[in-house]
């Protein structure tokens, strides 16, 4: 890859084929996708315009951003479908390498594909390693001052700049005290999750559990398995309080 970076936003030149779809019909095909980090969290792609299949029509209107320049704002068309204001462009950005080309707004299409594999939410992070691993460690869950899993049994997810994840076999959690809850989330890297609240001696402790029915292939591994907030409940490992981590999900 080759990068650019100006102030927080890095720019990379990938080299994964990339496809998206509006309504059945190809918006964009490129064997040059760019990955940009508006977030320090994941990238998003933008596109050479000349592998952009789609009509791009400037709407007249306009986003400034302090480290792109100015957009342009794009509607999206593929014969009678339009995604409205769902292209950008920054023709005149001080970020050279954002110059010529176009970015697609990831929820206003249909279908993402890397390969021949379809992505879900945002581009997966080229930096970012999921390791889903068994392990024979003793690991507790307190929530309340109540336990309400032991397992010597966990796969342990490790995923980059996150805490260990323990993922735990639901008998070996106290199901008595799980709350199914409407909140759904979705991940590049592991699929759709379900959510769990707790209740302990009258209190519920809001969607500290959650779980992957059937996670992506690289996840395989945690099918099946619950885990927990370390960030909103007490982890013992071998005995061990593990101390709270500081993350966006606390």
């Amino acid at each position: 890859m080759t990068a650019a970076e100006r102030g927080r936003v890095r720019v990379e030149t990938g080299i994964k084929r990339v496809r998206a779809y509006l309504a059945g019909a190809l918006v964009v095909d490129t064997v040059r996708p760019v990955l940009v980090w508006e977030k320090p969290y994941y990238p998003t792609y933008y596109f050479p315009a000349g592998d952009v299949v789609a009509d791009l029509a400037a709407t007249g209107e306009s986003r400034r951003s302090p480290s792109r320049g100015d957009g342009e704002v794009l509607d999206v068309r593929v014969g009678d479908a339009v995604a409205a204001g769902a292209g950008l462009r920054y023709p005149d950005s001080p970020l050279e390498a954002l110059r010529g080309l176009v970015r697609l707004e990831w929820d206003a299409l249909d279908e993402w594909f890397e390969e021949d594999e379809r992505v879900y939410v945002h581009p997966r992070d080229p930096y970012t390693r999921v390791d889903a691993l068994p392990s024979s460690r003793h690991i507790r869950v307190e929530v309340g001052g109540v336990t309400v899993a032991e397992s010597t049994r966990p796969v342990i997810l490790f995923e980059t700049g996150l805490p260990a994840r323990y993922y735990l076999p639901p008998t070996d959690v106290r199901q008595d005290l799980l709350r199914s809850t409407e909140l759904r989330t979705s991940c590049p890297y592991k699929g759709t999750a379900e959510y769990w609240s707790v209740e302990v001696g009258g209190e519920v402790h809001e969607n500290v559990v959650w779980g992957y029915r059937t996670p992506l292939p690289e996840s395989q591994r945690i099918a099946g398995l619950v885990s927990f907030y370390n960030e909103k409940v007490d982890i013992y490992v071998d005995g061990e309080r593990e101390e709270r981590p500081r993350t966006n999900f606390g």
